[in-house]
């Protein structure tokens, strides 16, 4: 059983939602994300922040086999990131 920091589940969840895209300053996120508006408050718009990731953490998903590269033939740190079947199930199990 592999166990994960909760950065890592964080961004593991993130992932399961979309592809990741790099992003400036060393982070990782949905392409064109930005911020949105909580639905539910229909008083005051609040921003809801984006959610990312870090450097570090998209490396170790990876080492762990839970994200893959989509085109290989581009350079790594460009490369558009999603994730796999291992990383689905690890989901599934332990949500």
């Amino acid at each position: 059983m592999i166990e994960l920091t909760p950065t890592q589940i964080r961004g593991l969840k993130l992932a399961n939602d979309g592809d990741l895209f790099p992003q400036p300053a060393k982070r990782w996120t949905h392409e064109n994300a930005g911020i949105t508006y909580a639905r539910t408050d229909r008083f005051k718009e609040r921003p809801q922040k984006v959610k990312f990731l870090t450097n570090t953490t998209v490396d170790e998903l990876r080492a762990l086999g839970f994200l893959q590269r989509r085109n290989l033939s581009e350079v790594l740190e460009e490369d558009a990131h999603e994730i796999t079947m291992a990383g689905k199930i690890w989901l599934l199990k332990n949500k």
